[in-house]
């Protein structure tokens, strides 16, 4: 975990929060989106994200009556970019994906995050993530990207999951981002 820390992109992290900042002086929401733990990191951060940073935030794994529809009528690989569209995405918005690979076309990985990618390059949304390993079709396409370093080839998912969070967390507190006090910084 230390090698891990010590070798983050701490300007992937900044480009990040100026993202975010943008984002949210142009009224902007930022839609969260994972699969397996990625989702849960994107739930986690919507509510961080909302509370703490006062953004406009969604993940679509957490409405999961639509996104089972979705699934059910339109498949796996276009159901988050189906959602997307439900949801009007626009170049005002930003994705943010959390994956350990980051998605593949090639290795049919994923495809349904790139796909949502796609989408947001088509309306001239903003991209974000935190991946793993070479970070796929998120990195090679993103505004602002942070690879996970790998330090041990058996560890790679969780390695990636837990700095997701690690991530999400330096995000959200950023003097820049940070809009309300939280409950436990806020006590004498």
């Amino acid at each position: 975990m230390k090698e891990i820390a010590a070798q983050l992109d701490v300007e992937a992290i900044e480009r990040m929060v100026a993202v975010l900042v943008d984002v949210r002086e142009a009224g902007g929401r930022v839609f969260f989106l994972g699969v397996g733990g990625g989702a849960a990191n994107a739930s986690h951060a919507v509510n961080d994200f909302r509370k703490i940073a006062g953004m406009e935030c969604y993940a679509p794994s957490d409405h999961m009556a639509e996104l089972t529809a979705r699934i059910n009528d339109e498949g796996w690989e276009g159901s988050y970019a189906q959602w997307l569209r439900g949801s009007r995405l626009s170049a005002y918005d930003a994705l943010f994906v959390f994956s350990v690979g980051g998605g593949s076309l090639e290795q049919r990985v994923s495809v349904n995050l790139v796909e949502s990618l796609r989408l947001a390059e088509r309306v001239g949304a903003r991209i974000l993530g935190v991946v793993g390993r070479d970070g796929g079709y998120t990195a090679q396409s993103a505004d602002a990207c942070v690879v996970v370093p790998t330090v041990c080839g058996e560890s790679v998912t969780p390695h990636t999951e837990e700095f997701q969070s690690v991530v999400l967390h330096l995000l959200v507190s950023h003097p820049r981002l940070k809009a309300q006090t939280t409950k436990w910084e806020s006590l004498q």
